[in-house]
């Protein structure tokens, strides 16, 4: 178990790598990896069954204690992003399957990633954990709701559909997982640092089969799908910051909520665009998984270097007015 964990803990530290790595694999050598897509759906109920394994009551303190900040958080996640992709593929005129693309990843919940990142850039991340979970437990209600707002300019849009994908890829392995960890505590712990593992290999492996069964198309249309998804995630960010700045949250809730606005569930967003759309659909949620996993981290550093090194300052001022 000690090796898996090593393991497993370098799979999740260079997870960005492994995106990137596989998804250009993907698209010189898009035979190898089609077969994976008719498992999309799969890997993310277990990947969603490991968040389900982690989760506690202590991850839902946050909400109680600091009410408004999960709040502004949930309600960014599900107005900012959902809001700037309608804008974007408005603005961009997008072909109908793109639009609807675009607009699905908005109107996803936040990754579970965003609370890795949140912690490296020395963000609340008990806020980022909770915010990531209530907006998992709404997603069966409001993504399918704000995808009919958003894509049935596009496309036919069934909610119903959406709720029910949603209710068996999300809501069930997370209560299963939940479960599974009240009855089985002991082995669970034993056994929950190899999940980073099953996550990124999960996510991987969604990402390289979009861009498999889409290789030719995203020759075609790729620059201006990636420059889509770069603006999305970076104004998310931005915005989710801007926001809980004038709502005078703390810089480390600025922080948790920048980050958990501008990063998405994109292998919700692939699953729900393959099940209900067109594999052409699920190209900007595996655009965004690989993009996100560049910026997150990238952000997660500066700001983490910044606090580090705010913090030395503030020691030394301290050294200074003592002596």
């Amino acid at each position: 178990m000690n090796f898996l964990e090593k393991v497993s803990k370098k799979a999740g530290d260079t997870f960005a790598v492994w995106v990137i790595v596989f998804a250009i694999l993907a698209f010189f050598i898009p035979g190898g990896f089609t077969w994976i897509a008719p498992h999309i759906a799969l890997l993310l109920g277990i990947i969603m069954f490991g968040m389900g394994l982690t989760l506690s009551l202590q991850d839902f303190k946050a909400v109680f204690q600091a009410p408004k900040s999960v709040i502004v958080g949930v309600l960014a996640q599900y107005t900012i992003m959902p809001l700037l992709a309608f804008g974007l593929a408005t603005l961009f005129q997008l072909e109908p399957e793109v639009a609807v693309g675009v607009i699905l990843v908005g109107c996803c919940p936040g990754g579970t990633a965003s609370n890795v990142m949140t912690f490296l850039a020395k963000g609340n991340t008990a806020l980022s954990v909770a915010v990531t979970s209530v907006s998992t437990l709404l997603a069966p209600i409001l993504t399918p709701a704000l995808t009919l707002l958003f894509a049935s300019k596009w496309l036919p849009v069934s909610a119903g559909s959406l709720f029910l994908s949603i209710v068996q890829i999300v809501l069930v392995p997370i209560i299963l997982g939940i479960v599974v960890k009240l009855l089985f505590r002991k082995q669970v712990e034993k056994s929950v640092a190899v999940l980073p593992l099953i996550s990124v290999v999960g996510i991987v492996a969604v990402a390289a089969a979009v861009v498999a069964v889409n290789s030719g198309k995203i020759a075609e249309t790729g620059l201006l799908i990636f420059s889509i998804v770069v603006l999305h995630n970076v104004l998310g960010l931005l915005l989710g910051y801007v926001l809980a700045k004038l709502l005078k949250l703390n810089f480390a809730d600025q922080k948790a909520i920048s980050i958990e606005v501008g990063m998405q569930n994109s292998g919700l967003g692939a699953a729900l665009a393959v099940a209900h759309f067109s594999p052409l659909s699920a190209v900007p949620s595996a655009i965004f998984s690989v993009w996100h996993n560049i910026s997150g981290p990238l952000l997660a550093t500066w700001w983490g270097k910044k606090a580090g090194s705010q913090t030395s300052t503030d020691n030394a001022s301290d050294k200074s007015h003592k002596g």
